[in-house]
């Protein structure tokens, strides 16, 4: 028997179409754990929703262990984890593989597995706002390029980030952003570790830094086809499997679409 875990609040509240005799479930209050003990190992389970779905199930279920097929129906306004698989456009894609072994993330004193990566400086930023917009307009979609902008032109300040990675310690100034990336895309479609490869077993830190508010504007654009790392002044990229990450300013951050705020470090490791 087939199941779709439906996540309501994903995609503004749209409910996506089903077929007939779907066995549609609800998520909000359902005990993951008791669900899953109580299916048959030739069940199967689809994950309806975006990235946030796909982070919160993660963090729900040993996914190293799962007996059953789980797949992802896009329905949620942030899928950069299909468009990172190239399948965006498939109906229903199986993920087992792709739940295990993930990496984790400490920050504010709770530990968490992702997906996709960690944001942490402009894209926290647009993150907290993108909430606070949700809080009073819930239906109105959110443009994060325009709040990105109107950050980097008025209201973010960049860093001083004192960043380690295996080890190697090193401090950069005026840095706008310095996410941890387990896959290519994050931020609906910002390609900003293009050379990152999932099936790796390492991370791709991203440093974006300069002194010039206009230079970040200019080339902020760039980031949605990955173009940014070939301007090697102002973007740096490190690869590694531990790796800590300080501002000397406490900002938000983002994991995998969900806002942590007044952070002033993080440290993974995979």
């Amino acid at each position: 028997m087939k199941y779709y875990l439906y996540n309501p609040l994903s995609n503004n509240g749209i409910r996506p179409i089903f077929k007939e005799g779907s066995n549609v479930i609800e998520v909000i209050g359902l005990n993951y754990q008791e669900f899953f003990n109580n299916l048959k190992e030739d069940d199967e389970v689809v994950l309806v929703g975006g990235d946030g779905t796909i982070n919160y199930f993660i963090n729900e279920i040993n996914t190293d262990k799962l007996k059953n097929n789980i797949y992802i129906k896009k329905s949620g306004t942030g899928n950069d984890f299909l468009v990172d698989l190239g399948k965006v456009n498939e109906e229903e894609v199986l993920i087992n593989d792709y739940l295990k072994n993930l990496p984790t993330v400490e920050v504010n004193g709770m530990k968490k597995k992702f997906i996709n990566g960690i944001g942490y400086g402009i894209d926290g930023y647009c993150c907290e706002v993108a909430d606070k917009i949700k809080e009073t307009e819930p239906n109105k979609k959110i443009n994060y390029t325009s709040i990105a902008i109107k950050g980097l032109l008025f209201h973010f300040k960049p860093k001083t980030a004192t960043i380690t990675v295996d080890g190697v310690t090193q401090e950069f100034k005026h840095v706008w952003l310095a996410p941890s990336m387990k896959g290519r895309f994050y931020g609906g479609g910002m390609m900003v570790a293009p050379n990152q490869d999932r099936s790796k077993k390492t991370l791709s830190v991203v440093v974006y830094m300069t002194r010039s508010k206009l230079k970040a504007l200019i080339a902020f654009p760039s980031i949605f086809k990955g173009e940014h790392i070939k301007k090697e002044k102002m973007v740096k990229v490190f690869e590694g499997k531990e790796i800590e990450v300080k501002f000397d300013v406490s900002c938000a951050l983002q994991i995998d679409g969900e806002t942590v705020l007044n952070v002033s470090s993080y440290k993974v490791h995979y």
